[in-house]
């Protein structure tokens, strides 16, 4: 297993300022990151995994240390198939570590060569959350503060404006 690389998983729907302040500091400490999107069906998703993964292929274009996939299934098997040992989550408050902690726990029950680093976020994106911006978004509030370019246009498609 490879030290240097750390898989970022999510549903990244969106991908936000907080998702890239996480990236940006995780890749000071690791060589490559894998933004592994997941591909959840149970989850009601306003973009297909696919379309996910073109956004932040898009976004991630010009630095070779990131790549952007899906993955389905157990998150650890994922990890291991990577030959990665790390799983790299971002928080945002108290409220976010029970269940992060939950889910590091169960995962490091199951595969115990693979930890979870906890980043916490950056202050100003602490409020932050995909699920807010998206209500944002759908009722015509402005939220190029909270997301790149490229997503407040995709999501502006996909809410009709």
């Amino acid at each position: 297993m490879n030290r240097h690389i750390a898989i970022y998983p999510g549903s990244f729907d969106p991908f936000t300022h907080g998702h890239m302040d996480i990236v940006k500091r995780g890749l000071e400490i690791f060589d490559t990151i894998i933004i592994a999107v997941a591909n959840n069906s149970e989850k009601n998703s306003l973009f297909t995994a696919a379309e996910r993964v073109d956004i932040l292929k898009q976004l991630t274009a010009d630095n070779p240390r990131l790549r952007v996939e899906t993955f389905d299934g157990l998150l650890v098997n994922y990890v291991v198939a990577k030959k990665a040992r790390v799983i790299l989550r971002g928080l945002r408050a108290v409220t976010d570590f029970e269940f992060e902690f939950q889910l590091a726990q169960m995962n490091h029950t199951v595969c115990q060569q693979v930890e979870t680093l906890f980043m916490m976020t950056s202050p100003k994106f602490a409020y932050l959350s995909s699920s807010i911006v998206k209500e944002v978004g759908r009722l015509g509030g402005d939220i190029s503060k909270f997301v790149p370019p490229l997503v407040k246009e995709e999501l502006l498609k996909k809410f009709g404006q």
